[in-house]
């Protein structure tokens, strides 16, 4: 079904998943993580594993969402990191200069065997449902890597980009590589999609994003192809760079919560799925509000070659999981009615 929406193929429904469905707003996922960094909750496969069912088990969605983080393949090839908690990823040593590009490395699946062992786990358990793998986009990598951690305003990260083309293009072209390897990895083990996030990629107009990122993210998209899997690109108010990031390669364009999906259809090439869009912050509003808001999302979705129901982001740590799960049967139940 999933699959299906995302190669835009007559469904019976239309599938949903969620960002971040895979933990933060679960009571089981706090039980299973307390005391547990977060590096080593995506370094250990049983825990990958419980983590990434528990969603699947509570809501009827119609994919599982592999659980790690972005940084992840950064951390295998060495790049002293951490993820702290209230704060996110945070790097020792920014890089910032020639030698400290160079030291960044291809990956291998030496580098991520908790990866494989985690993927070819689930596989097992969630039979039919498929399962998605994901990586960080080179911008939203870079910017991490540029300005040591999360970064309002860039400024690090743009100067390189504006002042050091050569030396911008290189980073880039070392973690395009790197993530091309991290998601071979991910699909080899059996994952049946992907998704790529650019996160931060929303900082950047659209001729910078033509000049300075799309050949990255389109090598990724290039490289992948041929083995088969549905390729989702999303990035967060991106609304600007839509119609770009649809030329980037993916299958599936990602929407936030800012673009609604019928003007989306607009902006984004013929050929493409759209994914989205309901605002996070929709899911604290009455019932009454939701199922409107969702019923008008699904509307609009119809005007898509294919539509897959997500958030416009990931799920707030605070929501109500009950919420998620009357959300998901509504979402199911709507779009079959039609």
């Amino acid at each position: 079904m999933f699959v299906r929406a995302c190669r835009r193929r007559p469904v019976p429904h239309t599938p949903v998943w969620y960002m971040r469905q895979a933990g933060r707003s679960l009571p089981e996922y706090l039980r299973v993580r307390e005391g547990v960094p977060m590096l080593e909750a995506c370094a250990r496969p049983d825990m990958i594993v419980e983590i990434t069912l528990q969603p699947v088990r509570r809501y009827a969605v119609d994919a599982a969402i592999f659980f790690s983080d972005i940084v992840v393949p950064l951390k295998a090839i060495g790049v002293d990191l951490d993820i702290k908690p209230g704060v996110g990823p945070v790097i020792a040593d920014p890089i910032r200069d020639k030698a400290a590009v160079e030291r960044l490395r291809r990956l291998t699946p030496d580098d991520v065997p908790f990866t494989t062992e985690a993927i070819r786990g689930l596989v097992g358990e969630l039979g039919s449902t498929p399962l998605i793998g994901f990586a960080g986009a080179p911008f939203t990598l870079a910017s991490y890597l540029i300005e040591g951690g999360p970064s309002k305003n860039h400024d690090h990260t743009k100067a390189m980009m504006y002042g050091e083309p050569e030396l911008w293009a290189e980073l880039m072209d070392r973690l395009a590589d790197m993530t091309i390897d991290y998601l071979k990895v991910q699909i080899e083990a059996g994952a049946s999609a992907i998704q790529l996030f650019d996160s931060w990629v929303g900082a950047v107009g659209p001729q910078d994003y033509q000049e300075s990122v799309l050949p990255h993210s389109r090598k990724i998209f290039d490289a992948i192809e041929s083995l088969g899997v549905p390729r989702i690109h999303f990035g967060v108010a991106t609304g600007e760079l839509l119609g770009l990031m649809g030329e980037a390669g993916a299958d599936v364009v990602g929407v936030d919560w800012r673009v609604p999906l019928d003007e989306a259809v607009h902006r984004v090439e013929p050929g493409k799925a759209l994914q989205g869009n309901l605002d996070p912050a929709i899911l604290f509003a009455p019932w009454e509000v939701v199922e409107q808001r969702a019923r008008d999302i699904l509307a609009r979705g119809r005007t898509a070659e294919g539509h897959i129901f997500n958030l416009g982001h990931g799920v707030l740590p605070s929501t109500d999981p009950d919420v998620l799960a009357r959300l998901t049967d509504l979402v199911h139940e709507a779009s079959a009615e039609r």
